[in-house]
């Protein structure tokens, strides 16, 4: 398969819309390590834990890479064993950092509801759980911490984002929704979603 690889901030685990059946699910990205050599691309290509991909870097360089969906495997990377050389378990685990490391929308969605559990490609902003629309403009925010310190931001009046976990993606939120004649508006739409 052949991906692309476009880096975009944005955190490991995202709530979406289930879909299956529309509910609230979780959808982790997938870890991306680069296979070194080439003699190793067929253990991945075999393996049950992995999917192969040929990407293509900003360059047009073509590179491979053994992907690995920790929501389908417990949320850890315990499952992964016998690799060859020069691999650890370890290599797939998320960053420290809040954000991804890679750009691909490639992971796996599970759902509580229906039970869907499989891997799937985000099409971000639109699965967005937390989503609401205002004077045509969409604002999303990515899970229920990030929806909550939305709404705050937004209800304040000091709007200083250091004051946020979720500060960098605060300071991205278009005029519009920051309106004085919109804000409570935006406020109700935002603790309507997060009591949903």
């Amino acid at each position: 398969m052949t991906g692309t690889y476009d880096w975009n901030p944005m955190p490991h685990k995202v709530d979406i819309k289930c879909p299956s059946c529309g509910e609230h699910a979780l959808f982790e990205f997938a870890e991306v390590v680069k296979i070194s050599l080439k003699k190793d691309v067929p253990f991945f290509e075999q393996s049950d834990l992995f999917e192969y991909y040929k990407f293509k870097d900003s360059c047009g360089h073509l590179w491979h890479g053994a992907v690995y969906y920790a929501n389908l495997h417990g949320g850890s990377t315990l499952a992964i064993r016998d690799l060859p050389e020069g691999y650890k378990p370890e290599d797939w685990n998320h960053s420290k950092y809040l954000m991804r490391n890679h750009g691909t929308d490639l992971g796996a969605v599970s759902c509580s509801h229906c039970q869907m559990r499989k891997p799937y490609v985000l099409q971000w902003p639109n699965d967005a759980y937390f989503n609401i629309s205002i004077k045509g403009q969409e604002l999303w925010a990515f899970n229920r911490e990030s929806a909550v310190e939305l709404r705050d931001y937004i209800a304040s009046s000091e709007r200083k984002t250091d004051q946020y976990k979720w500060s960098k993606f605060l300071l991205h939120i278009p005029t519009t929704f920051k309106k004085q004649n919109v804000r409570d508006s935006v406020v109700k739409k935002i603790n309507k979603a997060i009591e949903s």
